[in-house]
């Protein structure tokens, strides 16, 4: 199973997947945690590009290169050998962070950034995606709260927040595999719709391989 967690910074996301792996495990289940850009050696060198609030002079189109740099390596050397495995797979941001941030937020064609997905990805889809849905307001409120040091994807101005954030809305609205969860609700809350979904793929999946054995 390949589950990943999409949502705007400070939307919670690091949370959920950090409960969500601890739930699995108790569960004897074995469980690997990756987050994108990173990931591999390479990766983490990308996202280190990519977050440096000192690059300001990176283009659009390097950023998109950069972000399918990162993901191909990553599909490629982890989460395909992991899935071959039967290790469940949680990636923290996958291919629909692309499409909402520099498809719907830095508006390069969508078309374009789906051809760079599928072939970045080697046509790799998730089985579920979690997208954490909460307020602009609410995201300005956290950081301030927590008086963090904003990186390079973090400066950009509250109107292309709203476009990634409308993004998110649109493609989950045309992916089954997608479930929108309210942010705003407490952690244990969340966490408990998550596990109820999963739990259910659980079940689908050991259905599945029961009539497998049995034909």
């Amino acid at each position: 199973m390949f589950i990943t967690f999409e949502g705007l910074d400070f939307s919670g996301k690091s949370t959920q997947v950090q409960l969500l792996q601890e739930r699995l495990q108790r569960e004897g289940h074995n469980v690997l945690v990756l987050r994108e850009p990173g990931g591999t050696v390479v990766g983490e060198k990308i996202r280190s590009i990519l977050l440096d609030a000192e690059n300001t002079q990176l283009t659009e189109a390097s950023e998109l290169f950069l972000f399918e740099a990162s993901r191909s390596q990553l599909v490629a050397e982890v989460i395909r050998p992991a899935l071959a495995q039967g290790t469940i797979v949680i990636c923290d941001r996958y291919y629909d962070s692309t499409t909402a941030y520099q498809g719907y937020g830095r508006g390069i064609p969508l078309d374009m950034i789906s051809a760079m997905n599928v072939f970045a990805s080697d046509h790799l889809v998730p089985t579920l995606t979690f997208f954490l849905d909460i307020p602009l307001e609410e995201i300005e409120r956290r950081i301030k709260k927590a008086n963090a040091t904003k990186d390079r994807m973090e400066l950009n101005e509250r109107e292309f927040y709203e476009r990634v954030r409308n993004g998110y809305l649109a493609i989950a609205q045309s992916e089954r595999r997608f479930s929108i969860l309210n942010g705003m609700l407490s952690v244990e809350e969340i966490h408990s719709r998550i596990w109820n979904e999963i739990e259910h793929q659980l079940q689908c999946t050991l259905t599945k391989q029961n009539v497998v054995k049995e034909l």
